[in-house]
């Protein structure tokens, strides 16, 4: 393993004049912490090259565990970086465990051949479960080991608190004092105590977003990065209001809000506790192409008006393949986590993601991460743009357009060939 040395410079506190309406404007580089990190061993010149740098960060590879029971206590995320994961995000804590009473079961799976089976692919994967349960002091404890055992591993500590300025103050000097590397807040979590203006209850109003980053990035002196809700009409407003006041990276999406199902038999819903249940967050491979686009937008956002080269997107959503994590590189992610993959498919899931990684940047012939990190982005446009180019590309060539060109040339006698006719893969 490499052997890397750190060197912390504190330079002052980012302060910003932030506003919904400034969309054309292009965010200098915050100016909190860095980290000059220095690595003695070099990759061979025949494999891809999966290690990245965030926020001066550096990670063997862009593959992360991402908060909840993956990174619930030391022995798991012990195991994580003995896996190989680049980076753990342990589980998120709050100054008061007590408050937090997890019920079970607390999970329930969708399968690809419909309700109720107990057969065919996990598709879909539910959850009702709350923040850390454990005691504050237990969690401190645990990353302080883990950054005393692996001190050139990146540990990221997940943080939430209720509506309270010297709340988030006491837990952000309490959880840095024990050597993390960086802070992830969780203004995302769909379901638990919104009624105290936790989580997702942030996420989803800038104005208190603005105000509670301008708390948090006045006191942290390690990177933050800000884990984005999806259940939110436009997700790039409150990436735009967490960047623009101070806070160096973006991670998105957590869960989406969702009822799982209904048992036919019982007639209940799932997860089903004492006969009743809560609508939770819905994760796994359904939720890989909403993530997708909600990446895309922030993305998107991030290129057009922030110097995206400092500041950094950690994608989430229904990673289970090197494929998958390939698709939000090229969208512009420099990391990619996995939770939900990991609880369906365990530690050693990484090794496989690496090789399938691997595989596709042998194929393209791309080197390092960097070689295709966005890649594709410039390849999204609006419809009306869409209709230009190909009116465009027609008269250019003169060919025959493929498939039905209006709603009058559909029949009902050859309905299925017509819509193959205009499917593209």
């Amino acid at each position: 393993m490499a052997t890397l040395s750190m060197t912390q410079i504190r330079t002052g506190n980012y302060t910003s004049g932030f506003s919904l309406n400034c969309s054309k404007k292009v965010y200098a580089r915050p100016s909190r912490v860095g980290f000059k990190v220095f690595c003695s061993e070099g990759q061979s010149s025949s494999e891809p090259d999966l290690s990245v740098t965030v926020n001066g960060l550096h990670m063997p590879n862009p593959f992360v565990i991402g908060s909840g029971p993956p990174g619930t206590n030391y022995t798991v995320m012990k195991r994580a970086f003995d896996e190989g994961w680049g980076a753990v995000i342990a589980k998120t804590v709050s100054l008061d465990a007590a408050k937090v009473i997890n019920v079970t079961p607390r999970y329930a799976r969708l399968r690809a051949n419909g309700n109720g089976s107990a057969k065919g692919e996990i598709i879909g994967w539910q959850n009702i479960e709350l923040i850390s349960d454990r005691p504050l002091e237990t969690m401190l404890k645990e990353f302080k080991q883990l950054k005393d055992e692996y001190p050139d591993r990146i540990l990221i500590a997940s943080i939430m608190e209720e509506y309270n300025k010297a709340a988030w103050e006491e837990l952000i000097d309490r959880v840095e004092q024990t050597g993390v590397d960086a802070i992830e807040i969780n203004f995302s979590c769909p379901h638990g105590m919104p009624e105290r203006k936790m989580g997702a209850a942030v996420g989803q109003d800038c104005a208190l977003l603005e105000e509670v980053c301008g708390w948090i990035n006045a006191k942290a002196t390690v990177p933050v990065w800000a884990k984005m809700t999806p259940n939110i009409t436009d997700i790039s407003q409150p990436a735009r209001v967490a960047l623009s006041s101070g806070s160096e990276g973006i991670a998105a999406i957590n869960t989406i809000m969702s009822v799982m199902g209904i048992n036919l038999d019982t007639l209940r819903p799932e997860p089903c506790v004492e006969g009743y249940s809560t609508p939770g967050g819905y994760s796994a491979k359904a939720v890989h192409p909403i993530a997708l686009g909600k990446v895309m937008s922030i993305a998107k956002m991030m290129k057009a008006e922030f110097d995206s080269e400092n500041y950094s997107l950690s994608a989430i959503g229904g990673v289970e393949t090197g494929g998958d994590a390939a698709e939000f590189i090229l969208l512009g992610a420099n990391t990619v986590q996995v939770c939900t993959g990991v609880m369906m498919h365990g530690y050693g899931l990484v090794k496989k993601l690496s090789v399938e990684l691997k595989d596709f940047m042998k194929k393209h012939n791309f080197k390092s991460i960097e070689d295709f990190r966005g890649a594709s982005l410039e390849y999204f446009t609006t419809h009306t743009d869409l209709v230009k180019r190909q009116q465009e590309a027609i008269k250019q060539r003169k060919a025959i357009k493929k498939g039905l060109q209006s709603d009058k040339d559909w029949t009902g006698d050859g309905f299925v060939k017509e819509s193959e006719s205009m499917v593209s893969n």
